[in-house]
Protein backbone atom coordinates (compact mmCIF):
# COMPACT_ATOMS: atom_id res chain seq x y z
CA UNK A 1 0.00 0.00 0.00
CA UNK A 2 1.41 3.39 -1.10
CA UNK A 3 -0.21 6.08 0.43
CA UNK A 4 -0.01 9.52 -0.65
CA UNK A 5 -1.48 12.56 -0.25
CA UNK A 6 -1.74 15.66 -2.60
CA UNK A 7 -4.01 18.61 -3.23
CA UNK A 8 -7.63 17.89 -4.79
CA UNK A 9 -7.86 18.04 -8.96
CA UNK A 10 -10.77 18.91 -10.83
CA UNK A 11 -10.45 15.21 -11.67
CA UNK A 12 -10.93 13.75 -8.88
CA UNK A 13 -14.42 15.71 -8.00
CA UNK A 14 -17.00 12.87 -9.18
CA UNK A 15 -14.98 10.31 -6.98
CA UNK A 16 -14.40 12.50 -4.34
CA UNK A 17 -18.07 13.54 -3.87
CA UNK A 18 -18.94 10.26 -4.01
CA UNK A 19 -16.98 8.85 -1.26
CA UNK A 20 -18.31 11.43 0.89
CA UNK A 21 -21.27 11.01 0.58
CA UNK A 22 -21.07 7.55 0.83
CA UNK A 23 -19.44 7.95 3.94
CA UNK A 24 -22.32 10.22 5.45
CA UNK A 25 -24.54 7.64 3.95
CA UNK A 26 -23.22 4.88 5.99
CA UNK A 27 -23.24 6.68 9.30
CA UNK A 28 -26.96 8.26 8.92
CA UNK A 29 -28.28 5.39 7.25
CA UNK A 30 -29.44 8.05 3.98
CA UNK A 31 -28.18 10.99 3.04
CA UNK A 32 -29.89 14.15 1.37
CA UNK A 33 -27.49 15.18 -1.24
CA UNK A 34 -29.14 18.41 -1.47
CA UNK A 35 -27.87 19.08 2.06
CA UNK A 36 -24.15 18.92 1.06
CA UNK A 37 -24.42 22.00 -2.08
CA UNK A 38 -20.71 22.22 -1.49
CA UNK A 39 -20.24 18.79 -3.19
CA UNK A 40 -21.27 19.44 -6.60
CA UNK A 41 -18.32 21.63 -6.80
CA UNK A 42 -15.55 21.18 -4.76
CA UNK A 43 -13.03 23.24 -6.68
CA UNK A 44 -15.88 26.04 -6.36
CA UNK A 45 -16.43 25.81 -2.92
CA UNK A 46 -12.74 25.44 -1.70
CA UNK A 47 -9.89 25.55 -3.57
CA UNK A 48 -10.63 28.54 -5.90
CA UNK A 49 -11.69 30.44 -2.31
CA UNK A 50 -7.99 29.53 -1.08
CA UNK A 51 -9.14 27.10 1.18
CA UNK A 52 -6.92 23.49 1.10
CA UNK A 53 -8.41 20.69 0.24
CA UNK A 54 -6.28 17.21 -0.13
CA UNK A 55 -6.98 13.42 -1.82
CA UNK A 56 -5.48 10.35 0.16
CA UNK A 57 -4.75 7.82 -2.67
CA UNK A 58 -3.45 4.27 -2.89
CA UNK A 59 -2.14 3.25 -6.31
CA UNK A 60 -4.43 5.85 -8.33
CA UNK A 61 -7.07 5.49 -6.00
CA UNK A 62 -8.98 8.25 -4.14
CA UNK A 63 -9.51 6.43 -0.56
CA UNK A 64 -9.99 9.79 1.56
CA UNK A 65 -10.43 13.33 1.32
CA UNK A 66 -10.15 16.09 3.65
CA UNK A 67 -9.96 20.24 3.85
CA UNK A 68 -8.51 23.00 6.07
CA UNK A 69 -10.36 26.03 5.25
CA UNK A 70 -9.19 29.25 6.62
CA UNK A 71 -11.84 31.57 9.48
CA UNK A 72 -9.75 33.93 9.87
CA UNK A 73 -5.54 34.37 9.91
CA UNK A 74 -5.00 32.76 12.81
CA UNK A 75 -7.86 29.81 12.79
CA UNK A 76 -8.56 27.16 10.80
CA UNK A 77 -11.17 24.47 10.67
CA UNK A 78 -10.85 21.05 9.42
CA UNK A 79 -13.45 19.85 7.40
CA UNK A 80 -15.38 17.33 5.11
CA UNK A 81 -12.94 14.42 6.50
CA UNK A 82 -13.76 10.99 5.07
CA UNK A 83 -11.87 7.64 4.27
CA UNK A 84 -13.67 5.37 2.20
CA UNK A 85 -15.28 2.47 4.24
CA UNK A 86 -12.92 -0.56 2.44
CA UNK A 87 -9.69 1.20 4.27
CA UNK A 88 -10.61 2.56 7.41
CA UNK A 89 -8.49 1.16 9.72
CA UNK A 90 -5.40 1.69 7.71
CA UNK A 91 -3.95 4.84 9.30
CA UNK A 92 -5.62 7.50 6.58
CA UNK A 93 -7.40 9.46 8.18
CA UNK A 94 -4.65 10.13 10.84
CA UNK A 95 -2.45 10.83 7.33
CA UNK A 96 -4.76 13.46 6.64
CA UNK A 97 -5.16 15.02 9.79
CA UNK A 98 -1.20 15.12 10.01
CA UNK A 99 -0.96 16.78 7.17
CA UNK A 100 -3.84 19.15 7.49
CA UNK A 101 -2.54 20.24 10.84
CA UNK A 102 1.17 20.67 9.50
CA UNK A 103 -0.23 23.00 6.55
CA UNK A 104 -1.97 24.76 9.71
CA UNK A 105 1.11 25.59 11.16
CA UNK A 106 2.75 26.35 7.54
CA UNK A 107 0.07 28.92 7.45
CA UNK A 108 0.61 30.44 11.03
CA UNK A 109 -2.83 29.15 12.57
CA UNK A 110 -2.61 29.16 16.18
CA UNK A 111 -5.96 26.75 16.65
CA UNK A 112 -7.69 24.33 14.32
CA UNK A 113 -11.33 23.66 15.12
CA UNK A 114 -13.11 20.69 13.80
CA UNK A 115 -16.95 19.49 14.97
CA UNK A 116 -18.36 16.14 14.74
CA UNK A 117 -21.81 14.17 15.83
CA UNK A 118 -21.58 13.16 19.07
CA UNK A 119 -21.99 9.13 18.49
CA UNK A 120 -19.12 9.62 15.81
CA UNK A 121 -16.69 7.59 17.82
CA UNK A 122 -14.04 6.71 15.50
CA UNK A 123 -14.01 10.48 14.73
CA UNK A 124 -14.11 11.66 18.51
CA UNK A 125 -11.16 9.11 19.13
CA UNK A 126 -9.11 10.94 15.94
CA UNK A 127 -9.36 14.14 16.91
CA UNK A 128 -8.81 13.66 20.39
CA UNK A 129 -5.26 11.82 19.57
CA UNK A 130 -4.13 14.78 18.25
CA UNK A 131 -5.12 16.96 21.27
CA UNK A 132 -8.46 18.37 20.40
CA UNK A 133 -10.40 19.33 23.28
CA UNK A 134 -14.04 19.63 23.27
CA UNK A 135 -15.18 23.20 23.47
CA UNK A 136 -18.58 22.83 23.47
CA UNK A 137 -21.57 21.24 21.61
CA UNK A 138 -25.08 21.70 20.13
CA UNK A 139 -28.22 19.47 19.40
CA UNK A 140 -26.39 17.92 16.79
CA UNK A 141 -22.25 18.44 17.25
CA UNK A 142 -19.42 18.44 19.41
CA UNK A 143 -17.17 21.43 18.53
CA UNK A 144 -13.14 20.76 19.14
CA UNK A 145 -10.18 23.02 19.30
CA UNK A 146 -6.59 22.20 18.82
CA UNK A 147 -4.44 25.29 20.16
CA UNK A 148 -0.88 25.73 18.66
CA UNK A 149 2.28 27.02 21.31
CA UNK A 150 3.08 30.47 19.60
CA UNK A 151 6.69 30.68 18.29
CA UNK A 152 8.05 33.40 20.21
CA UNK A 153 9.13 36.05 16.92
CA UNK A 154 4.97 35.47 16.29
CA UNK A 155 4.26 36.82 19.49
CA UNK A 156 6.08 40.19 18.76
Amino acid sequence: MSLSIRPFESRDQDAVRGLILTGLGEHFGWIDETCNPDLDDIAAHYTELGHIFVVAEIDGEPVGAAALKTENARTGRIVRMSVKQTHRGQGIGRALVTHLLDVARQCGFVQVYVSTEPDWYDAIRLYTRYGFKARGRDDEDIFFVLHFPESPSSST
